[in-house]
């Protein structure tokens, strides 16, 4: 496994074959998964307006997050994980912006506000998007413009597939596992994607998901910060998680300013968890 440091270099798509997660080689060019992380904080992204804290005064790009967002390249098809109110930027700084398809975890605004910038991918044909059934209903309240029986010309249009908690899904040929978790009282999606597996906004995670998980190469996870949350897992909650998945790699996701540092904080943890930062692309 490798990562970049900033700035990012960009990087050619890998193509790859379909393997379970158990026997991924994670060498060679024909099974390599890169993920780029658009973006690591929380819903106010850091720094929060009207802070002025150390770690938002930051000098260090890692402690500049933008809403938590990631591409994954897999077997030459791009699949974006959330589209928050930061897509735009975050796509403008991209290393490739090509885009097969959309994933949403859940509803929450920082995970689909920047849905109407999709349009700039629907000029000649509906961008696939897949959710929860309750999801999709929220979007079709929230942005009725996208689905109207006359849209108005230049507007997003999506082809919304409902999703459930139990069945792998085909993404573009891709086999997609959902991975249910609670987000506070709200059930929302993280996903498995080969190799990798990315959930963000988790508070709990049963059993029978951790030990479906156990050993998985690459792993990203919520850690909002140290102190605990009503409905994000804190540093240790996540770390306890992590440390009963056993994963080859770990990535911490979706901060605070109130993790601290990340110069700091990324030396305190076990040998296998980093922090992740915006524009970070890890290749497998």
């Amino acid at each position: 496994m490798s990562h970049s440091p900033l700035p990012v270099t960009p990087s050619p798509h890998q193509e790859g074959c379909e393997e379970p997660y158990s026997s991924y080689s994670g060498i060679g060019g024909q099974d390599n998964l890169q993920l780029e992380f658009l973006g690591t904080g929380t819903s106010t992204g850091v720094p929060p307006l009207r802070c002025n804290c150390e770690v938002c005064r930051s000098t260090d790009p890692r402690d500049k997050r933008l809403r938590a967002s990631a591409i994954v390249r897999y077997r030459g098809k791009s699949i974006l994980i959330d589209c928050g109110p930061d897509f735009r930027q975050q796509m403008l700084r991209a290393t490739d912006d090509h885009l097969d398809a959309l994933l949403l975890t859940h509803i929450h605004y920082d995970h689909v506000g920047g849905i109407d910038d999709l349009r700039a991918y629907c000029f000649d044909r509906h961008f696939p998007v897949y959710a929860r059934q309750d999801v999709i209903d929220r979007l079709r309240e929230r942005l009725p413009y996208c689905f109207a029986e006359n849209p108005y010309p230049g507007v997003p249009l999506l082809d919304c597939t409902a999703i459930n908690d139990t069945d792998p899904f085909m993404v573009e040929g891709i086999q997609v596992q959902p991975i249910p978790v609670m987000h506070d009282q709200l059930p929302i999606l993280g996903f498995r994607i080969g190799p990798l597996a990315y959930i963000t906004d988790c508070k709990t995670i049963s059993d029978q998901q951790i030990d479906r998980l156990r050993g998985i190469p690459l792993l990203v996870i919520n850690a909002l910060r140290h102190k605990p949350h009503h409905s994000h897992m804190h540093l240790a909650a996540t770390l306890d998680v992590i440390a009963r998945i056993n994963p080859g790699q770990a990535y911490l996701t979706h901060m605070a300013d109130r993790i601290g540092f990340h110069a700091q904080v990324d030396k305190t943890l076990p040998q296998n968890v980093h922090l992740a930062y915006d524009q970070l692309l890890i290749t497998l």
